[in-house]
């Protein structure tokens, strides 16, 4: 849980919520804006980020996406759910519109921009185009929102009657007028006008007894009185019976539609819930444009490496100035969890710990971020802030003693997993006490293992966070050449609060600064040198120590690669080996052949056996002599690679494991293709058990001795599956046609989505071999049915194509014959 409760005017982020409220289409985005809550779900998150980053994209193709008529109108379909209900004239216009914006947006998301987009595209998939609804709603009312006059008979019947009669009222109005005007009882540049309704003639006050009629209206100055004449007041009379005629009608033609709209309604308010939730990541993706910023990878672990952080406040702020925001690093993870900053009054510290802050509750709310590409960021459970003064006089409390309220609420509650944000740690009583509670407060925060930013001038805190593990000292670079801060903040050591240049540079008198020098004393400046001295070697060691872990994992990497690259040669070396030696092996059979022939010879020739004998010997030393060469050099490589075993144990490095021999190679091994002797069957070894193999030939599982089974290719089993997929072809046709329907309904469809529709359609019934079909494209003003029967003169595979029997259908529905 969050802490406290103003937490979003804390951080701004009230003012980012208002400026997604402006970028809104309607109400339904509106709505969303301000339901937006802070998330510590991960997959919730990265879904949010990604589809806002989509949306940023999507506004730079060439191809508008659909922005009209995000007409809410949840309320509308809720108040229609009750039998008798019916909608205004202006809400069923609405209602069209807005379901026209739908079928735009799922259509927008086709071919290549469905890849591109795979969220959006997922998002609005779900939008269903309903052909009915939009047939029904354009029967009735046109495009402007007026019911039309053929909506129903009675309708067309009493405007064709008020058409009539206004006519007639308004031909002897025009007469009665031009009469007055002769007269002089009207003006001569008097015209016709209409008093709640009703036609009046403009008479001259003096006159008004002389026109028969009741007078309904006088204007201002009172010259002039509204009279209705006697003979126009029964024609008006039926004019206004007519119109109320008229509205009943049209009451009774919207009930019938809501009849019609009843049954969708549950699908139609989830629709405009999807509509809410497009206009909603337009506004985040439109600030995120705004504000230059990007997606960056975020991990589900507590951890946070903003690097050229902008806070988007002053990105506002400074827009209309034209000042440039300057950007920082702000980074915490398992070594550095608790950031300490320091440094002068308005030098930027808390600027820096706001930004911390803000970026962090808006990237958990789903919003991009400003940073840059190497930025990476992680999920926080919960966020806990003291920042600016809480003191009430109704609760008794001081600045300290709020700050105090806030230190105990997150020591009970943080975790591993909280992020804090301290705004001048400490302050708000006598220093040396105010120090030392902070630091013991300090010390239990790195002890909880939580994360945070903290800003404050005490020195002891400084010191403390020089000298323990998990903190780090941060400080607001300050020019002391100009005397002014550059709000820069650099990470490894801590800054100075500069109250002396500051003092100088304000004015304040030369006597004043130098006696609250001397007051000050040199230990207090001393401190601050050493502590500066402290954190510059800390510094360096920290590089070194990082240095060294880099050379050792390039040494690591080195040997690795050399490893690897001994085990290949010995491998060659294995391979060349092995190939003199059956070389060696066939020269030593046919010498050995050619001994034993001379031998025999010498025998048959009755020679000394003692020159015999040692002819033998010598070639027996030659063998012997070739073989231990071998193994000399075979030997000299393994030493090398017990070598680099040695190394690798003492570097922890990983060897790549040992080749197996050619003769390994011979062995059936899981995931072998395989044949069975004297079948012709490719299957796969599944599993070896001794002398046993598993082999899976198709669905069927069997056990066979492995020495059954000989090793065959992939490609075997590739011509053995083609040569099955034959015999399937029929079958898989067959169910085709079982499935197949004989007609098709395109109504509602544009002419391109419906001529695609068509095509596909036809194709399909050619392939299958079918005699006719019939093209539901209803009547309308034909141009449906004009381009489907364009397209069929076309096709050479149709015989002819007609309307069918006007009791079917008529010119609505085209029946086409196949050849």
């Amino acid at each position: 849980m969050n802490y406290p409760q103003n937490i979003e005017q804390k951080l701004g982020f009230d003012i980012i919520r208002q400026k997604l409220n402006e970028l809104c289409l309607s109400e339904l985005g509106e709505e969303l804006v301000q339901k937006m809550q802070f998330s510590n779900n991960y997959q919730s998150i990265k879904l949010w980020l990604k589809q806002t980053a989509e949306y940023k994209s999507l506004l730079n193709e060439d191809k508008s996406f659909p922005v009209d008529h995000y007409h809410d109108l949840r309320q509308m379909l809720n108040r229609l759910k009750p039998e008798g209900m019916f909608p205004e004239t202006e809400e069923v216009v609405k209602l069209r519109k807005s379901l026209q914006t739908m079928r735009a947006i799922q259509k927008w998301f086709s071919g290549e921009l469905k890849e591109k987009y795979p969220e959006l595209a997922r998002l609005a998939s779900s939008f269903e185009v309903f052909p009915y609804l939009f047939e029904r709603i354009d029967l009735i009312i046109t495009s402007n929102g007026r019911i039309k006059d053929n909506a129903s008979g009675e309708l067309q019947q009493i405007r064709k009657f008020l058409d009539s009669e206004r006519g007639r009222v308004s031909r002897q109005m025009r007469s009665l007028l031009k009469d007055a005007m002769q007269k002089g009882y009207a003006d001569e540049e008097a015209q016709v006008v209409v008093r709640e309704g009703r036609l009046m003639l403009p008479v001259k006050s003096s006159f008004r007894r002389k026109i028969n009629g009741i007078v309904h209206d006088e204007s201002t100055s009172g010259k002039t009185v509204y009279i209705e004449p006697q003979p126009i007041i029964e024609i008006n009379n039926e004019i206004r019976d007519a119109e109320y005629r008229e509205k009943r009608e049209i009451i009774k033609i919207l009930r019938k539609l809501a009849n019609d709209i009843r049954p969708y309604i549950p699908d139609l308010i989830g629709y405009y819930d999807k509509l809410a939730i497009f206009d909603f990541i337009r506004a985040k993706a439109i600030l995120a444009k705004e504000m230059e910023a990007i997606e960056i990878p975020v991990d589900n672990k507590p951890t946070m490496t903003f690097r050229k952080a902008l806070n988007p406040l002053l990105l506002f702020s400074y827009k209309k100035s034209g000042r440039k925001v300057i950007a920082n690093d702000i980074l915490l993870d398992e070594q550095q969890r608790i950031l300490l900053i320091s440094g002068p009054n308005a030098g930027g510290k808390s600027v820096a710990m706001k930004t911390a802050g803000l970026l962090q509750f808006m990237l958990q709310c789903g919003l991009l971020i400003p940073a840059s590409q190497d930025a990476t960021a992680g999920v926080f459970k919960q966020i806990h802030i003291d920042i600016g003064d809480d003191q009430s006089i109704d609760n008794d409390l001081s600045t300290y003693s709020s700050h105090l309220m806030h230190m105990k609420y997150m020591l009970r509650n943080a975790n591993n997993q909280t992020l804090i944000l301290v705004d001048e740690f400490g302050s708000g009583t006598e220093p040396l006490i105010g120090g030392a509670i902070a630091e013991a407060v300090l010390d239990q925060f790195r002890q909880i293992g939580l994360f945070g930013v903290i800003t404050t001038h005490y020195s002891n805190l400084k010191h403390y966070a020089a000298n323990n593990e998990g903190l780090v000292n941060g400080a607001m670079l300050f020019d002391s050449g100009k005397i002014e801060p550059v709000y820069k903040l650099e990470t490894g050591k801590p800054g100075s609060s500069f109250a002396i240049e500051i003092a100088h540079k304000t004015g304040l008198p030369r006597e004043v600064i130098e006696d609250a020098r001397k007051r000050a004393g040199t230990d207090q400046a001393s401190f601050d040198k050493h502590l500066r001295e402290i954190m510059r070697d800390k510094k360096y060691y920290d590089e070194k120590r990082t240095q060294i872990k880099k050379q050792e994992k390039e040494l690591e990497k080195l040997l690795a690669q050399q490893a690897y690259e001994l085990e290949k040669t010995k491998k060659m070396q294995d391979d060349i080996l092995n190939e003199a030696r059956s070389t060696a092996k066939e020269t030593l059979n046919s010498s050995n052949k050619l001994i034993e022939n001379t031998i025999r010879e010498i025998k048959e020739a009755q020679a000394n056996k003692e020159e015999t004998r040692k002819i033998r010997k010598n070639f027996e030393q030659n063998k012997a002599r070739i073989e231990e060469g071998d193994a000399k050099k075979t030997s000299r490589i393994d030493k090398r690679i017990k070598g680099f075993e040695k190394i690798s144990k003492k570097h922890e490095v990983d060897l790549p494991e040992k080749q197996s021999t050619a003769k390994d190679e011979k062995e059936i091994e899981i995931g072998d293709m395989v044949k069975l002797a004297g079948q012709e069957s490719v299957g796969e070894v599944i599993e070896i058990n001794n002398k046993n193999a598993v082999v899976a030939f198709g669905s069927l599982m069997t056990s066979v001795a492995k020495d059954k089974l000989t090793k065959t290719s992939k490609k075997a089993q590739r011509k053995q599956q083609r040569n099955a997929s034959k015999s399937n072809i029929g079958s898989s046709l067959l169910k085709k046609q079982h499935a197949f329907k004989t007609g098709i309904d395109i109504r509602g469809k544009y002419v391109d989505e419906a001529l695609q529709e068509i095509t596909d359609y036809i194709d399909e019934s050619i392939m299958l071999g079918v005699n006719e079909v019939k093209i539901l494209h209803g009547k309308g003003n034909g141009v449906l049915r004009k381009a489907v029967r364009e397209y069929l003169s076309t096709v050479p595979e149709i015989a002819r194509f007609k309307d069918e029997d006007i009791d079917l259908g008529g010119a609505g529905i085209t029946v086409v014959q196949f050849r």
